[in-house]
């Protein structure tokens, strides 16, 4: 039972943001391939995403751009943290990851929620559609400039990322490629807004303009015809680049951190079977995503993958909320003190740095942001008032004293399982011995295994799924 415990911990780190003791004990119960179904099927299955009437009660400017704290990353935290659905979630930040789009040049933040209620819709299902979607979502065509993209004035922005960044990866195609992508997508633009004032903004919406579309034949990838974007984004999705580009990014997101985009094209995958298994299942399939991370759900190469790959900042702050419950309502102070966390460690949620995205793996690291991380941590760990850590208090409770072996593994196991290092378990050993064995009669019984959680949270292991 415990290594399955273990395992189940690990697939609901990476499919979404970590689980309490009950809920993992539940699912391995249930079995893990039947989870692996539920987080797939999560409709069919009746989960529920958080309760956005619950959000707008008590956060009313929660989907209204602008304000301090922006309230974007409210809505966006809140959803995080709430979700029924963790995998749908978890797959909208892997989008925002690949389809980085910013409030930066944006400066509409309920057209970033938007893209990203796209992402919860379309991002487990036919990445061809997900892809069309996104073609014609105002806020990707502002973000890249296709509404300047005109027949006699062609704008490559949008043609260049397209084939870069969001399906085939440089080395795949070439600058011809580019042009004449970018010259099928020309027509393809938005409706301008009605004015600002006096009653605040209006969503853009997608327009299709036929006299500004070129018309002529176009070559793209070795076939030629009077291509629109649609037919760019069919012979995009029949590309075996494209299935492999696709499963190195989930690869990447999901089981174990490769270097960042711009060099797969000299550096080659660490595991190049998983990522052959991966592309296969995802072309076999027809481009469904669900495919491909059911392939990836149920390998060894994920299941053995556990504890190797640095958690985003907002993968830390979720992760920890939702161990530590207590963030069912977003209260007042709920956006400095919570939403914002992820923007001190460095990931400023619908505001990517550039089109590339953030660099994750040891990128995520420094200085400054590692202390954010176990500030934030240690924060949450050491509230008693916390119904997450007062589970585990209550578990250990079981046993009426404890040695200051038992306190450190009985601390290490709930929060995870996590597996830590000899030298690590010494140092959290060093602090439990200074009490003596812990009594549940003393004063300082809970004060105790605070600390031990607050200790743990700022070792080096806490920072990594």
């Amino acid at each position: 039972m415990a290594d399955d415990i273990g395992l189940m911990a690990h697939l609901m780190r990476r499919a979404g943001f970590g689980a309490s003791r009950a809920e993992l004990e539940a699912r391995a119960a249930k079995g893990y391939d039947a989870t692996v179904d539920e987080l797939l099927n999560p409709e069919e299955n009746g989960c529920e995403r958080a309760d956005q009437a619950t959000l707008l009660r008590y956060q009313p400017a929660s989907l209204l751009p602008g304000g301090q704290p922006p309230m974007g990353n409210v809505n966006w935290m809140f959803n995080l943290v709430n979700t029924g659905r963790p995998l749908e979630e978890k797959m909208a930040l892997f989008w925002h990851h690949v389809f980085a789009t910013g409030n930066s040049k944006v400066d509409n933040y309920d057209q970033l929620l938007e893209q990203i209620q796209l992402f919860r819709d379309k991002g487990m299902g036919n990445y061809r559609e997900l892809l069309l979607e996104l073609a014609k979502n105002p806020t990707m065509i502002f973000w890249l400039d296709n509404n300047e993209n005109h027949k006699t004035a062609v704008n490559e922005n949008w043609g260049r990322e397209l084939l870069e960044l969001f399906s085939l990866g440089v080395g795949n195609y070439t600058e011809v490629d580019v042009r004449e992508a970018s010259r099928a997508f020309t027509g393809w633009t938005f409706e301008a807004k009605i004015p600002r004032l006096p009653y605040g903004r209006y969503p853009w919406h997608f327009k299709y303009v036929p006299e500004d579309h070129d018309d002529e034949a176009k070559t793209f990838l070795g076939r030629t015809g009077n291509f629109n974007g649609e037919d760019i984004i069919d012979i995009i999705v029949q590309e075996d680049a494209c299935h492999r580009f696709i499963a190195r990014h989930i690869y990447n997101f999901f089981v174990a951190d490769e270097p960042q985009v711009p060099a797969w094209q000299i550096e080659a995958p660490q595991d190049p079977a998983a990522i052959d298994a991966m592309a296969a299942s995802f072309k076999e399939s027809g481009c469904e995503m669900k495919a491909m991370l059911r392939t990836m759900f149920t390998s060894d190469f994920f299941k053995n993958a556990r504890y190797n790959k640095i958690k985003s900042p907002a993968e830390l702050v979720v992760s920890t909320l939702r161990t530590v419950g207590g963030e069912e309502l977003p209260r007042p102070g709920y956006g400095r003190e919570i939403s914002m966390q992820p923007t001190y460690m460095g990931q400023d949620l619908l505001n990517p740095p550039s089109v590339e995205g953030w660099h994750t793996g040891a990128e995520w690291i420094n200085s400054g942001s590692l202390m954010s991380r176990i500030n934030f941590a240690a924060d949450m760990f050491g509230d008693s008032g916390r119904p997450g850590v007062q589970d585990i208090i209550s578990r250990l409770k079981a046993q009426r004293t404890l040695t200051p072996d038992q306190l450190v593994d009985g601390c290490l196991d709930l929060m995870g399982p996590l597996e830590v290092s000899n030298e690590t378990r010494q140092e959290l050993l060093e602090q439990a011995q200074s009490g003596g064995n812990l009594s549940w009669d003393a004063a300082d019984a809970e004060k105790r295994v605070m600390e031990i959680l607050q200790l743990v949270v700022a070792m080096r292991e806490y920072q990594f799924n």
